[in-house]
């Protein structure tokens, strides 16, 4: 397992942006799987990105051409740019990491993200 630490949530306007980091501690982050979640109050836990160590990478429809996973070996760090967000991104945000054909086995504490309307 790896240590997560989300950084970057906030309160923004519907239209605006916010790029979230998340910082992984040892040694094995380049061979991770990382992955952004959601969950929003009353709802399930909601997949929304994912890259593989060699930069492959996913999106969930309800994001797709707004946000943009991406990773930076060099300093243990997955992004995830947001762009044109809407009130329902509203939730908390989680990376988590996992070994590949495995599932996710270490998650951060999550980070909020409110867009007012």
């Amino acid at each position: 397992q790896v240590q997560l630490v989300e950084s970057g949530g906030g309160l923004v306007q519907a239209g605006g942006s916010l790029r979230l980091s998340c910082t992984a501690s040892g040694r094995t982050f380049s061979s991770r799987t990382m992955g952004w979640f959601r969950q929003a109050p009353g709802k399930e836990r909601e997949f929304i990105a994912a890259i593989t160590s060699s930069g492959a990478s996913t999106h969930a429809d309800s994001v797709k051409d707004r946000f943009t996973i991406s990773r930076d070996n060099a300093k243990n760090t997955v992004y995830l740019q947001m762009n044109s967000l809407k009130p329902e991104d509203t939730a908390i945000y989680y990376c988590a990491a996992k070994t590949p054909f495995h599932p996710y086995d270490s998650w951060g504490q999550g980070t909020q993200v409110t867009v007012a309307s």
